[in-house]
């Protein structure tokens, strides 16, 4: 089938249905126009998914008929439903598909911490060419406590939210380059591995462990989700697989959306733990449990409603009818 002779042929049907679905105002005649006009629709995309299954023009046409069928129907679905299924439903999912990569790269930050924790911890002369002895006292006895007091802390959370999301964002984003999010995850261990060097060096690693854990945990799981989502989409189009390179990529780059969208909540419940239970008067085993439980959770929801849903069927992606076939078909 010449796919530019049929989008000839039919446009006007296309154009003709979209522009009835956008009127509030139709009468009898024009409800007839819509049916008919959809189930028209209808087979012609039946007739290029069956025949030569374009995704461009695929989706074009699922959408226009997805928009008919809610118009015909009547349907709408509650907004608090949409954000029901995508918190509760489509992240999840999302982030179970997304376990592997994941925890390569949680591997990977953990790796780096450790190696460079012990490095510096252990070789004075390493320490001290990175930070001066003069300051690493004033780190280890001030300056690493005195950071989690500064300022007013809701403003303060406000602050690390915008930080933590801006580099979970670039891992995301970047993350097609491939190499963007392992830099990333390395700089990141590096630079929590020399406050721990430096804080162990002066006997201040109790209290390293004490301010970073609580919201550290969680800040650095969503860190480590948003640099795997990214590295799977760049492996998405390294290696395809049975689907064209454009839709392999396509369908990665919406599951990484939907995994952003359900990071912006779990980073500011970081970040307002970090402004406001780390640098409290509570005791130092009620800090650590608080940052568990939450990190706890957040593992529940990524792995156990991650495993339900997934198994359900639920992949994070959006619908067929508005993206088109996944797999091209033929007759």
């Amino acid at each position: 089938m010449d796919t530019d002779a049929f989008i000839a042929v039919h446009r006007e049907d296309w154009d003709r249905l979209d522009a009835l679905t956008r009127r509030r105002d139709l009468d009898a005649d024009g409800i007839d126009e819509l049916i008919a006009l959809y189930q028209r629709v209808a087979t012609q995309l039946s007739t290029v998914r069956s025949t030569n299954p374009d995704p461009t023009l695929t989706a074009r046409l699922s959408m226009i008929l997805n928009r008919a069928r809610l118009r015909i129907t009547g349907a709408r679905v509650p907004m608090w439903a949409h954000l029901r299924r995508t918190l509760w439903d489509d992240v999840p999912a999302a982030l179970y598909d997304a376990r592997w990569a994941v925890a390569l790269c949680a591997g990977l930050l953990l790796l780096s911490t450790l190696v460079s924790g012990l490095w510096f911890g252990l070789d004075a002369d390493a320490r001290e060419a990175v930070v001066p002895a003069s300051q690493q006292r004033l780190l280890a006895q001030r300056d690493f406590v005195a950071y989690y007091f500064q300022g007013d802390a809701s403003g303060f959370a406000a602050q690390v939210w915008t930080n933590n999301a801006w580099i979970t964002v670039q891992a995301v984003v970047f993350g097609v380059t491939g190499f963007w999010p392992v830099l990333m995850l390395l700089q990141n261990g590096l630079n929590i591995g020399l406050s721990a060097g430096v804080m162990a060096a002066h006997g201040g690693l109790g209290t390293f462990f004490v301010f970073i854990l609580p919201h550290g945990l969680l800040e650095m799981t969503c860190v480590c989700v948003g640099a795997g989502a990214g590295l799977r989409m760049f492996w998405s189009w390294v290696r395809p697989g049975d689907l064209p390179r454009a839709w392999a990529l396509a369908r990665s780059a919406r599951a990484l959306v939907t995994v952003a969208i359900g990071l912006v909540p779990v980073l500011l419940v970081a970040g307002l733990v970090e402004a406001f239970v780390t640098p409290s008067s509570l005791p130092a085993p009620v800090r650590l449990g608080i940052g568990i439980v939450l990190w706890a959770g957040f593992l529940a929801v990524a792995l156990v409603r991650g495993r339900q849903v997934h198994r359900a069927g639920v992949s994070g992606d959006l619908s067929e009818d508005i993206v088109g076939d996944r797999v091209a078909v033929a007759a």
